[in-house]
């Protein structure tokens, strides 16, 4: 049995276009938020895919590492999605989106550059909706064992004999 194999051909106008368009490196289908340049995508139980991946560059944004990935921000703000949280945090983006738009952007995610990202974001820095995901990132993305490497951070101290003895001045980026 033989397979066709159809090949869409595109100008590379269209390629350029089409990777303008998509935005964050982020790529949202239905019911998912994928890593564009990344093995990784996380499924949406309560939140819209479009809300997940502003929630996302939200976290870059509010904590940028350039060294770590964009799934270890997705695992950080995945607690808000779920049912009791959805509402809140639907609003939240709207909200986030108005602000931009407020400033000639046509959301939060179509604005290109980080400075711009920042200054919407410091606008809205008192509202409760970004002091409880600004509070929520500080665990959700330290938290993660597989980021600690990345910081030079090599966990807890106590069952190896503790910090004194081993070298507890060894950071080299402080």
């Amino acid at each position: 049995m033989t397979e066709t194999i159809h090949i869409r051909k595109m100008t590379r106008r269209q390629l350029l276009s089409r990777g303008v368009a998509a935005g964050a490196g982020l790529v949202v289908g239905s019911g998912f938020v994928a890593g564009r340049t990344a093995a990784w995508a996380t499924e949406m139980n309560a939140l819209k895919p479009e809300t997940m991946a502003t929630l996302i560059q939200m976290a870059r944004d509010i904590y940028p590492h350039d060294k770590v990935g964009d799934e270890y921000y997705a695992a950080a703000v995945k607690g808000y999605d779920v049912p009791e949280e959805a509402e809140f945090t639907e609003a939240g983006i709207l909200a986030l989106d108005e602000a931009a738009q407020a400033r000639g952007h046509a959301g939060y995610l179509a604005i290109g550059w980080e400075r711009d990202r920042v200054d919407v974001l410091r606008a809205m820095e008192d509202t409760a909706f970004f002091q409880r995901i600004r509070g929520g990132l500080v665990t959700g993305l330290y938290n993660q064992k597989a980021v600690w490497p990345i910081f030079g951070y090599e966990g807890e101290s106590y069952s190896k004999g503790g910090y004194m003895y081993r070298g507890f001045d060894d950071i080299a980026w402080i």
